[in-house]
């Protein structure tokens, strides 16, 4: 999915990533995975994180 190569991108490891939006790292596994869509309040934060529109996580 969209969100590990944006990840990887920035240089992040899921643990990183699940730290600095304040969800585990199993979450942003799952997203990454397809099995779960973030919410749009974790969306917005991944977004912030990693400098992308958090609607791109729905298109």
């Amino acid at each position: 999915m969209k969100l590990k190569n944006l990840r990887e991108k920035a240089g992040l490891t899921q643990v990183e990533l699940a730290d600095k939006a304040g969800v585990s790292r199993s979450t942003i596994a799952m997203i990454e995975n397809g099995t779960n869509m973030p919410s749009v309040s974790l969306a917005k934060k991944l977004g912030e994180i990693l400098n992308i529109d958090w609607k791109e996580f729905f298109e």
